[in-house]
């Protein structure tokens, strides 16, 4: 499976994801959360910055189901979505990512048509890897 290239902004993001952690880059001088890091606010312009946990709540904001031809590595997994989720805790931050029945299931663990928007979902961890896993019905 491909893995992800970290560049000097990113690098922490993938850190704490290692850890099981979701923290995304803040702006230590005017508190604006951004994603993806970058080395400057881009809204007051500082170049302070610092990684804030976020709770790893989301609801499905977008996704797309890929069918074959694809990468060779991906193909006997098809069909398997990728989920645009908009986090709770910073609602213009959509991270994108699998939905999967339980961390490290395999990607194409959920049945495309249980795919809602809207649907509620948290981040689950699987080798350094953020998955996204339903939550349970209240």
């Amino acid at each position: 499976m491909l893995q992800p290239v970290t560049d000097t902004d990113g690098a922490p993001f993938w850190e704490y994801a290692r850890k099981g952690e979701l923290r995304v880059q803040a702006c230590a001088d005017c508190g604006e959360l951004r994603f993806p890091p970058r080395p400057c606010c881009p809204h007051c312009r500082s170049f302070v910055s610092q990684w804030r946990p976020m709770s790893g709540r989301g609801r499905i904001w977008s996704y797309v189901v890929p069918h074959p031809p694809l990468l060779p590595g991906y193909a006997e997994l098809a069909p398997y979505n990728v989920v645009l989720v908009e986090l709770d805790d910073a609602p213009r931050i959509r991270l994108a990512g699998n939905l999967v029945f339980r961390p490290g299931a395999a990607l194409n663990s959920l049945p495309p048509e249980r795919i809602r928007i809207g649907a509620r979902v948290r981040v689950a961890f699987h080798e350094g890897m953020p998955q996204w896993v339903p939550e349970p019905r209240a």
